[in-house]
């Protein structure tokens, strides 16, 4: 789901989305978006690192992902609508291109041939979310088997 390094076969969508782009630069720790708070537009992280977390009702909340370089924030979110999934905050100093919904929408309304970028994202989301679902079953199941059955 995250890469390391900026996608170059997207490279064309994001110098497309240029002059809709704009520039924010968060501290450590500072609130990228919120868990349930509606979805405003997508982030593109061009430097440093952004923890992403999930809530977890009466724990501290757990890391998902460190989202680095190159890796597109809120992308599902903000073409369905819906509120965010998770919650990201600066892993120290951030810089993010931040691109508004409604921008967005009608960029890809006006521009079709970046269409088919945008759903090879939404795939690739949706392989590394199956692939990190297969490695957390995997270790549950692990898990289970070492620990010795209880008896009532």
């Amino acid at each position: 789901m995250a890469e390391s390094t900026p996608n170059t076969s997207y490279s064309e969508l994001w110098q497309a989305l240029d002059g809709l782009k704009s520039a924010r630069t968060y501290a450590n720790g500072t609130p990228v978006f919120q868990h349930g708070h509606p979805a405003q537009g997508i982030y593109l992280v061009e430097k440093g690192e952004v923890r992403l977390t999930l809530p977890a009702p009466a724990k501290p909340e757990t890391t998902f992902e460190i989202a680095g370089p190159g890796t597109v924030l809120g992308l599902s979110e903000t073409l369905t609508g819906e509120a965010h999934k998770l919650s990201a905050e600066a892993a120290g100093q951030v810089e993010i291109a931040y691109v508004e919904r409604g921008s967005l929408l009608g960029f890809l309304r006006n521009h079709h041939e970046f269409c088919l970028q945008i759903v090879r994202l939404l795939s690739e989301d949706l392989h590394g979310l199956y692939q990190r679902f297969q490695c957390m079953s995997s270790e549950g199941k692990s898990r289970r088997k070492a620990s010795p059955a209880s008896v009532n």
